[in-house]
């Protein structure tokens, strides 16, 4: 393994001790030290850089912006033992990132998504999904949280789910209601559930016994998405499994309005229930909402 290619090994393994996953770091960052390797480089350099973010040509400004940002957080890990390498300046193919708009979805629009799972072939397939996002929906589950979960992670007995390992290296445990807690046992039990050596440990199959790949997860959801007639809003606002998250975390504080309790007690607990670092990022999933904007308002201004 040459200089550069430990000293990549090193820089993931003190990024990932902080709670980065950086597995799409980790790919890209593989690519463009072969890019250098095959220019014949020992060292990092803004040329070399520029000209492998650019690459192919016509690609979008934030995907370059998003190859070039890796090679600088690298670049600057590196430097401290390498004092050759040349950090790309911040200003060089800068993008701001645009975050998309939450798409959020009605009890009726996610009853029609559950009960569109039927369209799907095979039982335990159909099963599968109804659970995952009705899961989803009553939780505020991360999709790649819910698809990671194994059987032991559930406790029926309790009421609880544990999530391992979330966002940042979190876990934290999810009391559930007595609905939810049915619906997973259902479930875990169906007779047509996958028994094959490959089954392992993971809570939610495929009907290969596998545990459910996340591009499958994605292009099902927007499948069933289609059928129901689910439109985007707008080119910035399109229906996505992580929106079920945003609509599970609206209705909990709009359910706190609504009912007179106190909304920042709520919001309190709900940024702990979704695995947030700080409440800050829970602010930013119902800005999204004008009901509950107004509600906010109306509820300041008698204040």
């Amino acid at each position: 393994m040459n200089v550069l290619r430990q000293s990549l090994v090193d820089y993931l393994a003190v990024r990932r001790a902080l709670g980065y996953r950086l597995v799409r770091a980790e790919k890209l960052l593989k690519q463009f030290l072969a890019f250098v390797e095959d220019r014949g480089e020992q060292h990092l350099t803004v040329e070399t850089a520029i000209a492998w973010a650019t690459a192919p040509a016509g690609s979008g400004p934030s995907w370059m912006s998003i190859r070039l940002s890796c090679v600088r957080q690298f670049a600057i890990h590196l430097r401290g033992t390498d004092p050759a390498t040349q950090v790309p300046p911040a200003d060089i193919l800068p993008d701001r990132p645009h975050r998309a708009t939450p798409y959020l979805f009605s009890t009726d629009e996610i009853a029609a998504l559950m009960t569109a799972t039927a369209t799907l072939r095979g039982s335990h397939r159909t099963a599968t999904y109804r659970t995952l996002i009705g899961l989803l929906a009553t939780t505020g589950l991360r999709i790649g949280e819910a698809i990671g979960l194994d059987r032991d992670d559930f406790d029926a007995m309790n009421g609880v789910l544990r999530i391992r390992n979330g966002k940042f290296g979190k876990s934290r445990e999810l009391p559930l209601h007595s609905s939810t807690v049915a619906a997973i046992d259902h479930y875990l039990r169906r007779v047509d559930r996958p028994r094959l050596p490959s089954n392992g440990s993971a809570l939610f199959l495929s009907p290969a016994g596998t545990r459910l790949l996340y591009v499958n997860a994605q292009n099902t959801f927007q499948r069933l998405v289609r059928h129901c007639g689910i439109m985007p809003r707008s080119a910035a606002c399109r229906p996505r499994p992580h929106d079920l998250r945003h609509s599970f975390a609206v209705n909990t504080i709009l359910d706190a309005y609504r009912n007179g309790n106190d909304p920042g007690t709520r919001l309190a607990i709900l940024s702990t229930y979704l695995g947030h670092i700080n409440p800050a990022q829970t602010y930013w999933y119902l800005s999204a909402s004008p009901e509950l904007l107004k509600l906010a308002g109306i509820t300041e201004a008698r204040r």
